[in-house]
């Protein structure tokens, strides 16, 4: 994979982390994962398996795991960031400083509020020394871990470490493309959290594919409109980070959003579902942060606001449906009537 085997770092030991720091050490990357939760640490460091988040899945022997984070920083120049959004801020309050001339990749999807942050622009806030970019992309963990075909994006202006990121992580199995739309790809890894719980939903009520097809279709178009609007290049969600994300947590039951609408769909709460799945589902709370983004800047947004109707409104389903289907049809695809009729009015 490389011939620099540069001492790498994953910082977060969830189903994502672990995989990401398994792959770079079957490819003999020097690899340190740090977790929070020690008995978890000692699982892996005897028996090379992640039963909470990876069950079933050997780890390679290789692979260095600790509860030091200080240490675990200290080690690296190139850091993965793995850790939930709801924890993001508070543990790059406590090792911000350490990270000062490293290497930060977030690979975490989620927006904080308030100010409608993106999780690098975290790492900036309290990592203003470092280097920054994010991973995102259709990136199951499982699927990765059992050695699935798949791609990835690593998205930053720093030319040099995109490069880096390449040389750990690309091989055989993972083909990793680079982006200068940080911002956009990592809006487009958030946003389409939100869709998936939709998606789920549909599947528990037996919807059609035709009507899978629109929802998928719309969703892309809708966090589109929305990213554009904030800033981002509309092209980069025609690629991995954007329609490819969308599609995979859209259509696969592995991902967690997906299961939480599922749920909902089979008429449970939204708590049952949240605590059925046992792990964090990041579309929940982004679908509360977009609603009032969106409201905000003035895009339409009809499906985070039908779906933000049924799952804390408490609005019928049928109603909400109803609702979306007799609204005004404008242009399908929008950005195609930007280029010969100027800027589109959200």
């Amino acid at each position: 994979m490389t011939d620099r085997k540069a001492p790498v770092c994953v910082l977060g030991g969830g189903s994502f982390g672990t995989t990401l720091a398994n792959l770079m050490a079957a490819e003999g990357v020097p690899v340190t994962l740090w977790l929070r939760d020690a008995k978890v640490a000692r699982q892996i460091a005897d028996n090379h398996e992640n039963p909470r988040y990876l069950p079933g899945f050997r780890l390679d022997e290789r692979l260095q795991v600790t509860t030091d984070i200080e240490a675990a920083i200290a080690s690296a120049g190139l850091i993965f960031l793995a850790i939930p959004s709801s924890a993001f801020r508070s543990v790059l309050q406590s090792v911000g400083p350490l990270l000062a001339g490293k290497q930060v990749v977030s690979t975490t999807k989620g927006i904080e509020q308030p100010g409608f942050l993106m999780m690098s622009q975290i790492v900036e806030q309290e990592a203003p020394a470092a280097r920054v970019a994010v991973l995102s992309g259709p990136n199951l963990a499982k699927e990765m871990a059992a050695g699935e075909l798949t791609a990835t994006v690593v998205a930053s202006e720093d030319e040099q470490l995109c490069h880096a990121v390449q040389a750990v992580l690309g091989g055989p199995n993972l083909r990793v493309y680079a982006s200068q739309d940080r911002y956009g790809v990592e809006l487009g890894g958030a946003l389409k959290n939100v869709y998936a719980i939709i998606a789920g939903m549909a599947s528990a009520l037996g919807m059609g594919e035709n009507t899978k097809a629109m929802l998928i279709t719309r969703a892309l178009a809708e966090m589109t409109r929305f990213a554009v609007h904030m800033g981002a290049n509309p092209l980069t969600f025609l690629g991995l980070a954007g329609v490819g994300d969308l599609i995979v947590t859209c259509t696969s039951a592995q991902s967690r959003n997906f299961q939480v609408g599922y749920a909902l769909g089979k008429g449970e709460t939204l708590e049952e579902g949240v605590a059925r799945l046992g792990q964090v589902a990041e579309g929940v709370n982004t679908l509360k942060v977009l609603k009032q983004k969106s409201e905000e800047e003035g895009v339409y947004m009809p499906l985070v606001t039908g779906l933000h109707a049924i799952v804390f409104d408490k609005q019928p389903l049928p109603v909400v449906i109803g609702k979306l289907m007799s609204a005004e049809q404008k242009t399908d695809v929008e950005f195609a009537a930007v280029m010969s009729a100027g800027p589109i009015k959200s």
